[in-house]
């Protein structure tokens, strides 16, 4: 999957998408913030994140999770992610404008089954 640089990435907020269609073109992600990933538990999920593969972007993207990824000084970026059509949204201050929009993922992949099921136990 195409991620913005992560390295300077120390926290992670998980957040449940409760009306995904604010969340496909808002500003912000809407939602329930259901956990925080610091330290390692931020390193394991980026991992994850790179390691999905691509794929065809379908139709629907009614998002249901998302994630915002944090420096020590601030906001890096937004991901919100539609399992369903496998599109993954991605924006904010840390995205080079070539990276930001819609992209396809392989939502069936195990790397994204993992992160899917880390989303759900927070």
């Amino acid at each position: 999957m195409l991620l913005p640089s992560c390295e300077k990435t120390e926290l992670i907020e998980v957040v449940r998408l409760t009306d995904p269609v604010v969340n496909v073109g808002s500003a912000d992600l809407i939602g329930q913030d259901v956990a925080l990933w610091a330290a390692d538990q931020a390193r394991d999920a980026l991992a994850l994140l790179a390691g999905i593969p691509d794929d065809e972007l379908h139709r629907c993207f009614l998002p249901g999770w998302g994630i915002r990824a944090h420096s020590s000084t601030g906001l890096l970026f937004r991901m919100a992610f539609c399992f369903r059509c496998h599109g993954a949204r991605l924006w904010g201050p840390g995205v080079p404008a070539e990276q930001e929009g819609l992209q396809g993922f392989a939502s069936e992949s195990p790397a994204a089954l993992d992160l899917l099921r880390r989303f759900r136990t927070g």
